[in-house]
């Protein structure tokens, strides 16, 4: 078969990064092409999905499969809408490679041997945070998050990495849903919370936006520097925080990622991703470019479409990138990531970041987590960030 590899990208909506599938895009291209992209090679078709729930995920694929004749199924997906779209991939003699945040510990009734997944696993960093601040502040954490976190297992995850570092309690405090005015964060009753019975630290988990709000109100609060600060990884991404930057503030975080890691093949995405598209490197660009890099060592094979021979290389092979070795198929293992634990500060519009430890991952099969995936049955069925 001659003619372009076409990939079909999935593209939920998000008002938090509304240019996600541009940047994943990118990150793809300078993957697969170490050098300048050959035209004409490549053709991706974007595809809109909504808020990314199944019904639209599915009514998208069968359009890239029947109408649009895709090769390749890519984009940003939730765990849960995968069932949905197995048979049609399998059936058509599709290739699935989806992206995703890792709102949701991986736990698979089937593994298709056509799928496979680049995910930023903030389900890892939640859990190596928590078992960090367990160790390093003891019992009675707080964890604050708006209904919208609480619908994922990203609060699990940290609950789980507390537990196993031995403390007993962990609390949670959920900001109710103000239908009339989703993006108000009202945290009158949080401080009063914890005026009346301090914690030993707190757990900030919010996605986009509300995250700098919090940032700022907790400035604002009197509780800064008082009480120890531990945010969700997304809350300290760079091209996010850089808002709150001038705020002079002091929290730690998790990362199994930084954009200014100075090791050779991370300096060399970012300096080309930011010379490309003339804008700073993000966790989007960087998933498209280890998905890239995978499918760089495969495109002979790809333009032969000799697909079983695809799968049985991705099922076992890795790459080396710019956070390390990453691999995209459940049943060889994904590669634990190397989880820093940051000290965070801002000053002056500025972002200092300092590794003061390393985090402890746990493979995502492991019986550890299988009391989160039986206790939490339903759950959002968008993708983090599509908000």
């Amino acid at each position: 078969m001659t003619g372009p590899i076409k990939i079909g990208i999935l593209t939920p909506f998000s008002g938090i990064y509304p240019y996600y599938g541009q940047h994943l895009m990118a990150g793809m291209l300078l993957g697969i092409y170490p050098g300048a992209a050959k035209k004409n090679e490549i053709q991706f078709i974007p595809v809109y999905t909504k808020m990314g729930d199944p019904a639209s995920v599915l009514e998208a694929v069968n359009r890239l499969v029947f109408f649009e004749q895709v090769d390749i199924i890519s984009g940003l997906i939730n765990y849960q809408s995968i069932p949905e779209i197995i048979p049609v991939i399998e059936r058509h003699n599709k290739l699935g490679f989806f992206v995703d945040m890792g709102e949701y510990i991986p736990w698979f009734n089937y593994l298709s041997p056509r799928v496979f997944y680049s995910s930023q696993q903030i389900w890892q960093t939640q859990y190596a945070l928590g078992n960090w601040a367990a160790k390093e502040y003891g019992d009675g954490g707080l964890m604050v998050m708006t209904l919208y976190e609480a619908g994922y297992h990203i609060s699990n995850a940290f609950h789980k990495g507390a537990i196993d570092a031995g403390v007993n309690r962990l609390n949670m405090h959920v900001i109710p849903h103000d239908k009339n005015n989703p993006k108000n964060l009202d945290l009158d009753d949080f401080f009063e919370k914890i005026k009346k019975n301090p914690p030993p630290y707190v757990h900030a988990i919010f996605a986009g936006s509300i995250g700098n709000d919090f940032l700022q109100k907790w400035k604002e609060s009197g509780f800064h520097k008082k009480i120890p600060l531990v945010v969700v990884e997304n809350m300290a991404y760079d091209d996010l925080l850089e808002d709150a930057a001038g705020l002079d503030l002091e929290f730690f975080s998790a990362s199994t990622w930084n954009r200014n890691d100075e090791n050779v093949r991370n300096a060399e995405f970012v300096k080309r991703f930011e010379k490309t598209g003339g804008q700073m490197a993000n966790v989007f660009g960087l998933l498209g470019y280890e998905i890239g890099l995978a499918l760089r060592e495969i495109k002979p094979l790809i333009q032969k479409r000799e697909w079983s021979k695809i799968c049985d290389l991705l099922q076992k092979e890795s790459i080396i990138g710019p956070r390390g070795e990453r691999n995209f198929y459940p049943a060889s293992g994904f590669s634990l990531p190397v989880t820093d634990i940051v000290s965070v500060k801002t000053s002056i519009n500025k972002i200092y970041k300092t590794v003061i430890g390393q985090g402890k991952g746990l493979k995502f099969d492991s019986e550890a987590f299988k009391d989160i995936h039986e206790g939490s049955v339903s759950g959002w069925q968008n993708p983090y960030l599509c908000i």
